[in-house]
């Protein structure tokens, strides 16, 4: 029997996508993309050794032991990061190279899939389980 999954208080990943949204949100206004690079930098360093240093400065500040709190699949979390990581370095490069229209498209991407999550509806959530059904689908002709 397996042990209990590894999970995420969902405060901790609501201020993960707040910090994607308003480093979006600040980029546009001020037109400094380096802000960009902390959500992305972090992201990366989440993805790479499973702490994403946003959760972990958070954790200090629950009021609530961590399982008091509604828990979000760490597994899910994992394949969002790799989401808005790509979404963030490509709009990140976008800007770099002045390739605004990239640059927008992607920094529009992460910042309203991160805004839609907040309100409810994860999009990352729907895409890898409609992965995870095409490949149980093809698993089983």
């Amino acid at each position: 029997m397996k042990g209990k999954p590894k999970s995420i208080p969902r405060p901790l990943v609501r201020l993960n996508q707040w910090v994607i949204v308003l480093s979006v949100l600040l980029t546009w206004i001020t037109q400094q993309e380096m802000i960009l690079l902390f959500p992305f930098i972090f992201g990366l360093i989440g993805l790479i050794f499973k702490v994403n240093p946003i959760i972990a400065a958070g954790r200090k500040f629950l009021r609530k032991a961590p399982s008091a709190y509604i828990p979000e699949d760490f597994d899910q979390q994992q394949f969002n990061q790799a989401i808005s990581v790509v979404c963030l370095g490509l709009g990140y490069t976008g800007y770099v190279f002045d390739w605004t229209i990239i640059a927008w498209i992607f920094t529009t991407i992460v910042a309203l899939a991160a805004f839609i999550a907040i309100l409810g509806f994860c999009i990352g959530c729907y895409i890898r389980f409609q992965w995870q059904q095409y490949q149980y689908r093809k698993s089983m002709s």
